[in-house]
């Protein structure tokens, strides 16, 4: 029986773009979660017993500011030398050879695969055969498992790939390759790296995507961690995830629907962020908040949100107890509207919901008022057109959601001022 470490995705030192744009952000605490959830990493193999570990790529995150981030690596793998674990890892494409200009010589336990080829390096008393590529350019296109070698007969033999496999939302199309390809290369495990979501691709043999071990924004949501494999004496491989992470980005929905006012709403975040600090055994939080659904506190709530959003900020200190940071709060409710207001059909009501009706049905109209706001965008700062959450009248999906949000506001406005109530 053996065991190894499955991680990818390190991206020690990310730099967090534009976090200190961000009111109460704890700065200082995020830029060395990277380090911290390393060094947990490194703790769990010594704990474990590990026989070795496996790095599927960006074990980086481009060149380096400064020398400390090797100086940093070299002072974990001595760690690992002096516990007898050795490190396979390949480059993936933040970390390429011709993306990093700094270096420094690491312990003789760590082995980086070569860029040229596809190369194996074999652990005789364990019988394990790792094969393994770096990229050598920041941007592969080919499919490099295509040329990983045959397995060697008699040993547990292992892929250590850094893919977006068939393609994943939201990263790049780097060696891109097939479940179907892998799996008749014959090998016992295929060990990936570069989609930053743990996901189980194939368990006949184990492929899997550990996920990075530190979620770094509010797009790598959930735990962190690697993966953790014991193979008994059989070549059986047992797979347990292990979190790494020291803070962890959430969502926090909450259902606003039937709230008479911006306090029952406050009562119900804090029921909810209970609920999830409970679920994540009450490690710290970076917390996107989103309040839906259909309320009458629904102009209480956007007649002030700045102040809601700091009783939330103020509520989310009190209930975890200093454990959570509100990255972001966006209040998505509207007021309530029943059938009988939208079956009015004379007047300026009837009107109006005929208009929301076409523009939402008919993209030749979306397109017309698309191109009637991109005049309007010039005049907004800046800072409310950048990020995923940003202004985007050229996107129709984006226009949508925003006639979807304002058309129940709207018609209750014209409910009161006609006296329909």
């Amino acid at each position: 029986m053996f065991k190894f470490i499955h991680a990818a995705d390190i991206h020690l030192d990310s730099p967090l773009h534009k976090l200190d744009y961000y009111d109460g952000a704890p700065v200082d605490e995020i830029r060395q979660a990277t380090r911290r959830a390393f060094n947990n990493l490194v703790q769990t193999a010594i704990a474990e017993e590990v026989n070795f570990i496996l790095i599927a790529g960006d074990l980086y995150d481009g060149d380096w500011k400064d020398y400390n981030t090797g100086l940093y690596l070299v002072s974990q793998t001595i760690r690992l030398r002096d516990a007898g674990i050795p490190v396979y890892m390949v480059a993936g494409n933040h970390d390429a050879a011709s993306n990093i200009t700094k270096t420094l010589r690491l312990p003789e336990n760590v082995h980086l695969f070569p860029s040229n080829q596809p190369a194996t390096h074999t652990m005789d008393s364990l019988n394990v055969a790792i094969h393994g590529q770096s990229f050598a350019t920041p941007a592969v296109k080919k499919d490099l498992s295509l040329l990983y070698p045959t397995p060697l007969p008699g040993y547990f033999n292992t892929g250590l790939l850094h893919t977006c496999a068939s393609g994943r939302e939201g990263h790049e199309p780097y060696a891109p390759c097939t479940v179907e390809g892998l799996r008749s290369k014959g090998y016992d495990y295929w060990a990936l790296g570069h989609v930053h979501q743990h996901e189980v691709l194939w368990d006949d043999p184990w492929i899997i995507f550990p996920g990075n071990i530190q979620g770094r924004h509010i797009r790598e949501t959930g735990p962190k961690g690697c993966v953790l494999v014991t193979v008994d004496d059989r070549g059986r491989p047992k797979i347990e995830f292990k979190p790494l992470d020291v803070i962890r980005w959430v969502i926090v929905t909450v259902d606003s629907n039937g709230a008479e006012s911006g306090y029952t709403v406050i009562d119900r975040f804090c029921s909810r962020l209970e609920t999830i600090l409970d679920e994540n055994e009450g490690r710290p939080l970076a917390a996107r908040v989103l309040i839906q659904g259909e309320t009458p506190a629904h102009s209480e709530l956007l007649a002030n949100v700045d102040r809601w959003g700091n009783e939330i900020r103020a509520a989310a200190l009190d209930t975890s107890g200093h454990k959570v940071w509100i990255e972001k709060i966006k209040f998505h409710t509207r007021l309530p509207v029943s059938e009988k207001d939208l079956q009015i059909s004379d007047g300026a009501m009837g009107e109006l919901v005929r208009l929301f009706d076409e523009l939402t049905g008919k993209p030749e109209l979306l397109r017309e008022l698309s191109e009637e706001l991109i005049d309007l965008e010039k005049k907004i700062p800046k800072e409310l057109k950048q990020g995923p959450d940003g202004i985007r009248f050229d996107d129709m999906d984006w226009i949508k959601s925003l006639l979807a949000h304002v058309r129940p506001m709207l018609i209750q406005r014209l409910i009161r001022k006609e006296g329909f109530e």
